[in-house]
């Protein structure tokens, strides 16, 4: 017996020495035009090797444990790749077959062409998973049976299974939990008693709501879900629409996160350009100094911000809006936050019990418990993460556990919102438990909608749509339009794919370099006249991505912000995107193109500030005088 135990032992031994076959390996789907890497593995470090794909040889490089990446793109259809020894002998073969390039833009295209039309999110976005999916096996009739079953036990059970996203989804749920809880007991209709004493009309409402989106700059999540169920019933009272709120609550939420010194995008923003400056051995400024140089030339959440003033200020509206704030004025009492159509919200609409004081505290002391904790979690965690010491309150804050944060803050305040209704007898635990309950399932068709738009994410990124979009247009920049082309490329990805932070993670490692190459190329790199058209195109890449974002009805921002206001999530896009579109389009000339050719970026935004005035003075009109106007009509007739 031991013999044969010593016997297997040697025979273990010795298999563990075989050199493993050599073998080529390469991505799932192939896009036309688009670079990909090819592996090789199971090679002998000592020897050299190459791959031949039927037009010429490429020498290969391997590693110490005997792998090899080569980038390749094929253009001319299929291609059969061989992997040779050093006596040329063939070792492996792959067969790449691409598909056309264009596909990869089918799945997002489809979703919000379908949402947009039919105004059913859910049925949108899982067509546009189905079709994602149908590509990835290949496009024939069999392969759609394969998508149908990889739909969720894939692509959605992935989104699912992050860490980052079942974060996002928790906070979501206590937070409706909180809202159902002071919703009940009395505290929100306390707020709206409170700042209705102050607040005289529309547009203190509107300016009200856009600096509360102001001040809760740390992270555009908890900006959505705390100024949103927060303003809701006060502007309700003085007839602004749904719509209109959802606008003013996403055009402050993101916008004031991207461009704050002390935010939860902070970390993510400098990481991602400190790791594509990595590539560049003549430039040693630090990623945080190319952040805030960068900050004046991101027009578009600069410019987003200021119009959301004006037009709280003007009270002039135009488009959809002006349509959606009339209706809001000439019903007295409409609900104008649902329609019959599918709702981004179950409007909770818990009304406060009959019989108890309506107490504005038992609201806002569980809201700053909210974002006391939020804040103190980002903050402890980010000291913990640089290990102690001394540090400025940027890096801190860049290295805090956001999402961490933001459920301990949620958590506490739905103890905190307990615990005050059982001490002042306002309702039973019973009860209170009840309405807790009723809040966390007005956010389950939220949920669900996010938890649809991740999974098209994901398959966007198998079918790497941002490649193509990034292929297509790499090769035409030029210093002058540099940055306009690079805010473009970002805004579009970002409406395709409905991720603002998915696009600055895919594109921020490429725009960089690229960026520095041209001004190298044309003796820009490091110069007076160059380091402005660097910062633009950083910029460019972080203020597309928001404008993407803002325009698109896949992106979390926009589901956010219309179900904290609850509003139909395709009437919030239908009447955010022109507004979105105009501030986009004045960034493109004043910001991204003006710097291209040389504007001072001061003059670029004081030009786009005059514009959007102008163009609201031309186009907007008060929806209050068109109701007086209907309403003298009513009585003369």
């Amino acid at each position: 017996m031991p013999l044969l135990l010593l016997s297997l032992l040697l025979l273990a031994s010795s298999l563990s020495t075989v050199q493993a076959a050599p073998q080529l390996s390469g991505p799932d789907i192939l896009l036309e035009g688009v670079a990909t890497d090819v592996q090789a593995s199971g090679l002998d470090p000592d020897r050299p090797w190459h791959i031949d794909d039927g037009t010429r040889r490429h020498p290969l490089e391997v590693d110490a444990d005997g792998v090899a990446t080569l980038s390749l793109t094929v253009t001319d259809g299929p291609r059969t790749l061989s992997l040779y020894d050093a006596a040329n002998t063939p070792a492996a073969t792959l067969e790449l077959d691409p598909v056309p390039a264009w596909l990869s833009l089918l799945p997002a295209l489809t979703a919000i062409t379908l949402a947009l039309a039919f105004r059913q999110v859910i049925l949108a976005l899982f067509a546009g998973l189905l079709l994602g999916g149908w590509v990835l096996h290949g496009m024939n009739a069999g392969a759609l049976l394969g998508a149908f079953g990889d739909s969720v036990n894939v692509h959605v059970l992935s989104a699912a299974s992050d860490s980052d996203h079942m974060s996002i989804v928790l906070f979501c749920l206590l937070i409706g939990g909180m809202v159902g809880i002071i919703s009940r007991n009395g505290g929100t209709r306390g707020i709206a008693e409170r700042i209705a004493r102050v607040i005289r009309g529309r547009r203190q409402a509107q300016n009200s709501t856009a600096l509360l989106g102001l001040a809760i700059f740390f992270d555009d999540y908890a900006n959505a879900l705390i100024v949103g169920n927060t303003m809701r019933h006060i502007t309700d009272r003085v007839r602004i629409s749904r719509a209109k709120l959802a606008y003013l609550v996403d055009s402050t939420a993101a916008p004031v996160s991207a461009i704050m010194l002390v935010t939860t995008w902070i970390g993510f923003q400098v990481g991602l350009i400190s790791e594509a400056m990595d590539a560049i051995e003549d430039w040693n400024e630090s990623a945080y100094s190319v952040f805030v140089n960068a900050i004046p030339y991101n027009a578009y959440p600069i410019l987003a911000l200021a119009f959301v003033f004006l037009v709280a200020w003007s009270g002039r509206d135009f488009g959809p809006m002006l349509t959606a704030e009339r209706k809001a004025l000439s019903e007295p009492g409409a609900r104008q936050a649902m329609s019959s159509r599918e709702a981004i919200v179950e409007e909770a609409d818990i009304p406060t019990k009959e019989g108890i004081p309506t107490r504005a505290l038992n609201a806002v002391i569980p809201m700053i418990v909210l974002v006391a904790i939020t804040l103190g979690g980002i903050y402890a965690t980010g000291l913990a993460a640089l290990g102690g010491g001394d540090h400025q309150l940027r890096d801190i804050f860049g290295e805090g556990d956001s999402f961490s944060a933001m459920m301990w803050g949620s958590l506490a305040a739905c103890v905190t919102a307990v615990i005050m209704t059982q001490v002042q007898r306002l309702m039973s635990m019973t009860e209170t438990a009840h309405y807790w309950f009723e809040g966390v399932k007005s956010m389950l068709l939220p949920i669900t909608i996010l938890m649809m738009a991740w999974a098209l994410a994901s398959v966007n990124e198998d079918l790497h749509t941002s490649d193509f979009l990034v292929t297509v247009l790499g090769d035409s920049l030029s210093p002058q339009w540099m940055p306009a082309v690079i805010f473009g490329l970002a805004g579009f990805t970002a409406f395709a794919t409905g991720s603002s932070w998915g696009v600055m993670g895919i594109m921020m490692p490429l725009v960089v370099p690229l960026a520095w190459a041209v001004l190298e190329h044309n003796g820009m790199a490091g110069t007076a006249e160059g380091m402005p058209l660097l910062y633009a195109s950083v910029a460019g890449v972080l203020a597309g991505a928001v404008w993407g974002d803002h325009c698109s009805p896949l992106a979390e921002t926009t589901l956010l912000a219309a179900m904290a206001s609850g509003c139909d999530l395709i009437d919030h896009v239908r009447t955010q995107l022109p507004y979105a579109m105009l501030v986009g389009i004045v960034a493109l000339l004043f910001g991204a193109l003006g710097t291209g050719f040389g504007l001072p970026w001061w003059l670029g935004l004081a030009g786009g500030v005059a514009t959007l005035t102008a163009v609201l003075f031309t186009l907007g009109q008060r929806a209050t005088a068109a109701t007086k106007v209907a309403t003298a009509s009513d009585a003369s007739a």
